[in-house]
């Protein structure tokens, strides 16, 4: 099959912030024109001075504006754009914004509407996996209507997961942890999953206790090459967010890593599925693995792929795929392990307030740098940190030859790094570099609530 090539000359990016300015210095160096949206709180956001267009689409609240599909498709328009890259967030796993720009003539950088509707269904996504083999935690065969929950619950046993069936990000999901707290679980899981996602429909599964969050990044182009790069460990998270990610895992051996990204090669060949993505697992303490979901973009934590498998770029693979060219990097380059990396994510929170979003004016800042630092930054001295948006304001990624090195580069770089004028993220994660279970590699998805009440003792 030969290479169909569309000739992309601009990008619209439906998106703000760090991840806007990602791509854009992505774009830039392909030699592809950007153009930057922005809601009226957005104005001096720096990804707005970045682009080479720039055009307010709405006023500051986000379905007024960022999640306003009609007027991103007509920004799309007016400024002569070929395609859209949705960045993460927002719009980015959303059927009917792919929908709508397939259907304006555009292309969509990612996988088209039907894949995204089909591994977004999370129920119909574990169908998809159980087919190609992948291990999956047991559980309800699909959505639960409510009549039917408590009956489905008692068959897996308790204490099982409850689940929003489309959305992400931790929202939408309880435990109930026997039949008294069932009902009450249910509810609010479901109120949860419709205010985020406008979908009440939830699913169970059993609980798995004290688990491993492990991730393999894979992309695939459309004359049937895939590939699957060294797994992220996104275990330390606090309330199903996730605050330090690492690459490769300390947990995963060879034979093990193996496995996981067969498991992942599989579902995605299986699903038919073209572009960038992720696939989601469980491990527990056995080594046991299982599928979790599939994340149909590109991930907050892509730069320590990007560092592990030495200084590539998977925004430019996506773009490259999106645009009909065929995989530029082999099996063996994706899968390559040059050094150890690890990302910290810097949000605008009190963590010590139950982790109260600080909004606010920046004073002055103070970058971390030398050797192995990347920050990817939308901030700036003077800059006003708006109350509408999520509250990640920068990613310290870290990368050394080896753990350990990588892990004292943390801590040296996290020392260097100061924003006055706001509460920040940084404190926290020098706590959690000083706590024993992390530096040994013994995280777990519940460590990070367990350091915080010793460290409030």
């Amino acid at each position: 099959m030969t290479e169909d090539i569309k000739n992309i000359k601009k990008v619209l990016i439906a998106n703000r912030g760090e991840v806007a300015l990602r791509i854009i210095r992505t774009l830039r160096e392909m030699d592809i024109k950007s153009v930057a949206i922005y809601s009226a709180a957005d104005k001096f956001c720096a990804h707005v001075q970045a682009a080479d267009e720039a055009l307010c689409i709405g006023p500051q609240n986000p379905k007024e504006s960022y999640l306003n599909i009609e007027a991103i498709i007509t920004a799309a328009k007016i400024s002569k754009a070929e395609a859209i890259h949705p960045g993460y967030g927002f719009l980015a796993e959303n059927v009917a914004f792919a929908k709508a720009v397939e259907e304006a003539g555009l292309i969509f950088i990612g996988p088209n509407s039907q894949t995204i509707l089909e591994l977004g269904q999370k129920a119909h996504a574990k169908l998809l996996a159980k087919k190609s083999g992948v291990p999956l935690i047991p559980g309800s065969k699909g959505i639960v209507a409510k009549k039917e929950a408590l009956k489905e619950a008692q068959k897996i046993g308790f204490p099982i997961m409850i689940k929003a069936a489309l959305g992400g990000g931790g929202k939408g999901m309880r435990v109930a942890w026997t039949k008294r707290d069932f009902s009450y679980a249910f509810d609010t899981a479901s109120a949860e999953a419709q205010n985020a996602f406008g979908n009440g429909d939830v699913y169970f599964e059993k609980l798995i206790f004290n688990p491993r969050h492990i991730e393999v990044q894979v992309a695939a182009d459309n004359y049937g090459n895939a590939v699957a790069f060294a797994e992220r460990d996104c275990s330390m998270q606090r309330h199903h967010q996730k605050i330090i990610e690492e690459s490769p895992s300390p947990f995963v051996n060879a034979t093990l890593r193996k496995k996981l990204q067969t498991a992942a090669l599989n579902l995605i060949k299986e699903a038919g599925y073209k572009g960038l993505g992720t696939v989601e697992f469980l491990l527990d303490e056995d080594h046991n693995f299982y599928f979790m979901e599939v994340n149909t973009r590109l991930q907050v934590e892509h730069p320590i792929t990007e560092m592990v498998c030495g200084s590539i770029d998977l925004v430019k693979i996506q773009i490259e795929i999106a645009q009909g060219k065929k995989l530029s990097l082999t099996k063996e380059q994706a899968q390559n392990i040059t050094c150890h990396a690890i990302e910290h994510r810097i949000n605008a929170e009190d963590f010590e307030n139950n982790y109260l979003p600080d909004p606010g004016d920046i004073k002055d800042i103070s970058w971390p740098g030398g050797l192995g630092v990347r920050v990817d930054s939308h901030i700036y001295s003077n800059y006003s940190v708006p109350p509408f948006y999520d509250s990640l304001i920068a990613k310290l990624i870290i990368s050394a030859p080896t753990r350990k090195e990588a892990l004292k580069r943390s801590s040296r770089a996290l020392e260097e790094f100061k924003v006055k004028g706001i509460k920040t993220t940084i404190d926290l994660h020098k706590i959690l570099l000083a706590n024993q279970d992390f530096i040994n590699g013994n995280a777990r998805t519940g460590l990070i609530e367990k350091i915080l009440d010793e460290h409030k003792k």
